[in-house]
C-alpha cells in the first residue's frame, strides 16, 4: 500500500510539480556530460521514483520492527565486529544513497557500542521532532550537526560509534577540503576527518546499494584504522573517491535534488 502511495507521489513531484527538476538535470549534466539527454532523463526518472520510495519508507520507520527491517536491508558487518572486539570506537561515513535512514536503523540493531548519529536539523520544528523520534526508535543518540561540540561533551572519554552522512554541502566554504567530485571541484566538511584524527578513531565507508524496490544492501570498507598517521585530507579524499565510484555505478540512488555546488572553487 505504501508503494502504491509512492507511485502517486512520483507522478506528482516529477510530472506535475517538477520538484527541483532544473537542479536535478543541471547536476546530471555536470556529472555525466558524455551521456545523451535521454539517458540523463532516464536517470532522473529513476531518481524521482527512488526519492518517492524513500519518503514512504521513512514513514514506515514509525512502526517497522527489527525483524521486518532485516528482511529488507542486509549487509556483512564483520568489519564492525572486528573493531568492537578491539575495544575501539569508530566512525561510519555514508553518502546520500537511498536508503541511508534504513541503514542507520539496521546498523544500530547489530552493534553494542553507543550509536551516535550526526544529523542536520530540519527547518520545520514539527517535522524535525518527528524525525528525531523515528531515528532514535532503536536507541540511536542524535547529535545535531550545528551543535556538535556541546552535544559530544558527554562522550569525550567514552567509546562509541559515530555515523555521519558526510557529503553535505558545507555552510562555510573556507573551512573545508576541496576535491574533484563529479567533474567539479567540490567542498567537503573537515569536521568528520578532524574528529576522527583527534580521537584516532578508525573510519569506515558504507556504500548502500538498492537491490530492488524495498531491498537494500550495505557494503563496508575500511578507509583507515589509524587516522593520526594519515596525511591530512587523505581520509576525506578516500571517502570522496569511494562516493563517486558508487554514484557512477548506480547514479539513480544518489540525491540529485540537492544544490550541492553552491560554492565555487577559488583555486
Amino acid at each position: 500500500m505504501l508503494y502504491l502511495l509512492s507511485d502517486a507521489i512520483y507522478f506528482i513531484i516529477y510530472h506535475l510539480a517538477g520538484y527541483r527538476k532544473q537542479v536535478v538535470m543541471k547536476n546530471l549534466l555536470q556529472a555525466f556530460p558524455q551521456k545523451s539527454e535521454d539517458e540523463r532523463i532516464q536517470i532522473a526518472k529513476k531518481f524521482y521514483r527512488n526519492l518517492s520510495d524513500m519518503m514512504v519508507e521513512s514513514v514506515k520507520m514509525i512502526s517497522i520492527s527489527p525483524e521486518s527491517l532485516e528482511k529488507r536491508f542486509s549487509g556483512d558487518l564483520g568489519l564492525l565486529d572486528m573493531l568492537e572486539k578491539e575495544g575501539r570506537g569508530y566512525q561510519i561515513h555514508l553518502g546520500h544513497y537511498f536508503n541511508w535512514e534504513w541503514a542507520n536503523l539496521f546498523i544500530k540493531t547489530k552493534v553494542s557500542l553507543p550509536f551516535l548519529v550526526t544529523y542536520m536539523p530540519l527547518s520545520n520544528n514539527t517535522v524535525n521532532r518527528l524525525f528525531l523520534k523515528i531515528r532514535s526508535r532503536f536507541g540511536s543518540i542524535m547529535i545535531p550537526a550545528n551543535d556538535v561540540q556541546h552535544a559530544m561533551k558527554p562522550w569525550q572519554d567514552k567509546s562509541f560509534i559515530n555515523v555521519l552522512v558526510a557529503d553535505q554541502n558545507p555552510g562555510n566554504p573556507r573551512r573545508t577540503y576541496w576535491y574533484p567530485f563529479l567533474n567539479k571541484m567540490t567542498a567537503f566538511y573537515k569536521g568528520p576527518e578532524l574528529s576522527a584524527r583527534r580521537r584516532n578513531m578508525p573510519v569506515v565507508y558504507g556504500e548502500i546499494r538498492r537491490m530492488k524496490r524495498g531491498k537494500y544492501h550495505i557494503t563496508l570498507k575500511l578507509i583507515t584504522a589509524d587516522p593520526q598517521n594519515e596525511k591530512e585530507g587523505i581520509i576525506t579524499e578516500r571517502f570522496v573517491q569511494l562516493l563517486e565510484k558508487g554514484i557512477r555505478e548506480q547514479p539513480e540512488s544518489w540525491v540529485w535534488s540537492h544544490r550541492r555546488w553552491k560554492h565555487e572553487w577559488k583555486g
